[in-house]
């Protein structure tokens, strides 16, 4: 069994600055459970254009005010009790008005010290 607490994350190897925020992670490739689990901090005001080429990631918000944007140019907003799956490696902006919490799910695992570059115009990916 695995049990973690998000303040046994934060300041670890598990705390990791993705880009534009934090993400702790939970479950990462080591622990064998063939997923990751994160608790994903967006700084207030950011925009990022991302793409999971190797992940199909899933997020639940439980903090915060934004929207995500495909490259279709439709934006949905998000909220608490807001989920979005990203379930074709879709390219996509992510924007937080206020400071956002998401819970993330990714599949397969990441190796846990994955993080973005964030060069204006072409999208991050891992």
């Amino acid at each position: 069994m695995i049990v973690r607490r998000l303040s046994d994350l934060i300041g670890t190897e598990r705390d990791v600055a993705w880009g534009n925020g934090q993400s702790r992670r939970f479950l990462t490739l080591e622990d064998g459970m063939g997923y990751t689990l994160t608790d994903t901090v967006i700084r207030a005001g950011s925009e990022s254009l991302l793409e999971y080429k190797n992940h199909m990631e899933a997020c639940y918000c439980i903090e915060g005010e934004g929207e995500v944007e495909d490259m279709d140019g439709n934006r949905y907003p998000i909220e608490v009790g807001t989920m979005y799956a990203l379930d074709k490696h879709d390219k996509h902006y992510l924007r937080a008005r206020t400071t956002m919490r998401l819970i993330c799910v990714f599949a397969p695992a990441l190796h846990g010290l994955e993080s973005h570059s964030l060069a204006s115009g072409t999208a991050s990916y891992y």
